[in-house]
């Protein structure tokens, strides 16, 4: 048996446990079992796996900060204070408060990233739906799952996996807008036009509009001006051609200190709330790619890319959009961003199939609820505020949701 084929072997057996949980451990364990047993089996040395673990630097700085500004803003009632103002402004209206979830999904996925939208958003979204008596409320919870990859492309830290496409050259902001800003604004448009049509008879409800909404709270205002502080950090950073992992986690550090000290609240509570597991996840993930590198399987589809690209980039482009947006689902887009990252980055390609390539890595993932680590929190918190989809129901509005507007954002790169 060749080392490859232990090597592959090993990543698709790592790979499906991150996605099923096997007995239900949690997701982390499945990576780092995988990296391991690489090492000890001796198909990569040590230093190849530190070589993998520092890859990923950047990007656990960017979810370190990330999760402790979200999880500092979800303490002190922020996202639960958006979601019922929503709830009382929309005035009884169902299909108001439909838009105004979506605009506050969008808001939250383009400046915090689409995880803190799975994860802080979706519980208070449920609270607000309860508290309103909203007879149906997954319409709304929809929005959390769907807008967190839909608009996971409008801003560079709109998404982790943005980090991993680019690596250290993530385009200056401008840039960055003139290449996706069009594209995110038809992911964003399409989605949310299939959404409503599909969920249209059961948003056309009264909603209870008589909530009772305290004034935010000192650390909530403490926890909004660190967000918003941050999004002008990272906004400046962008516009430097700053790597964003070490500002977010300077300003999400920040905020979570400030906060602590001025309401006098303990920081351990803080700090074991947040899922501190994505860290070693996505650590894992990155010794497992680096493998494969090592293997030739990143340079085998490196060169294929190569190789088609300079017969027709257009179609290259459209190939490697569409295929990487369907790879997501059955891998998950994190290892597939991570591979496709570096395929692309092994090789001057157009533009135009990178910018595919990412287009296909955030908004595939719309497909199934094993698409993106997004989507997987959005499940977890479902389940723990009593509510529940399928696969199968999931992957049924996935497919209307997801292809018009994969097609939609990709065309628009031309144009």
């Amino acid at each position: 048996m060749s080392e490859h084929f232990l090597v592959y072997a090993i990543a698709i057996m790592a790979t499906a446990g991150v996605i099923i949980r096997p007995f239900k451990l949690p997701e982390f364990i499945w990576a780092i079992s995988g990296a391991l047993l690489l090492v000890v089996l001796g198909l990569i040395t040590l230093a190849t796996a530190w070589a993998g673990i520092a890859k990923g630097a950047d990007v656990y700085l960017f979810l370190t900060g990330m999760m402790l500004l979200a999880e500092t803003a979800r303490e002190e009632g922020l996202f639960d204070w958006l979601a019922r103002h929503a709830t009382r402004i929309s005035g009884g209206s169902g299909v108001k408060l439909f838009v105004l979830v979506y605009v506050v999904g969008l808001v939250v996925t383009a400046c915090m990233s689409n995880d803190a939208t799975a994860v802080v958003l979706t519980p208070a979204v449920a609270a607000a739906m309860q508290s309103a008596k909203v007879k149906e409320p997954l319409p709304y919870l929809f929005i959390c799952a769907f807008i967190a990859n839909a608009a996971s492309f409008v801003l560079p830290i709109s998404n982790p996996a943005n980090l991993v496409i680019y690596g250290s050259h993530i385009p200056p902001l401008t840039e960055w807008l003139r290449l996706y800003l069009l594209p995110s604004l038809f992911s964003i448009t399409l989605t949310f036009v299939v959404l409503y049509f599909t969920q249209r008879k059961l948003i056309r409800q009264r909603v209870e509009t008589n909530i009772k909404t305290s004034p935010l709270s000192k650390g909530g205002k403490i926890a909004l001006a660190g967000v918003i502080g941050t999004i002008g950090v990272l906004i400046t950073a962008s516009m430097k051609d700053w790597q964003l992992g070490l500002p977010t986690a300077v300003a999400g550090l920040i905020t979570a200190s400030v906060v602590t000290l001025t309401i006098k609240r303990n920081p351990l509570k803080l700090i074991s709330n947040i899922s501190w597991a994505v860290l070693p996840l996505v650590a894992g993930l990155f010794v497992i790619v680096e493998a494969l590198s090592k293997a030739g399987f990143v340079d085998t589809i490196s060169q294929l890319l190569q190789l088609h690209a300079q017969r027709s980039p257009d179609a290259t482009g459209w190939l490697s959009g569409a295929t990487i947006a369907i790879g997501s689902n059955l891998v998950n887009n994190l290892p597939a961003g991570l591979v496709a990252g570096s395929a692309i980055g092994a090789d001057h390609l157009p533009a135009i199939v990178k910018s595919c390539v990412l287009v296909g890595v955030d908004l595939g993932p719309n497909l199934s609820v094993t698409g993106s680590l997004a989507t997987i929190l959005w499940l977890t918190e479902l389940r723990r505020c009593g509510q529940s989809v399928s696969a199968w129901k999931f992957l049924k509005l996935g497919i209307l949701v997801m292809l018009p507007a994969l097609c939609a954002a990709i065309a628009a790169l031309w144009l």
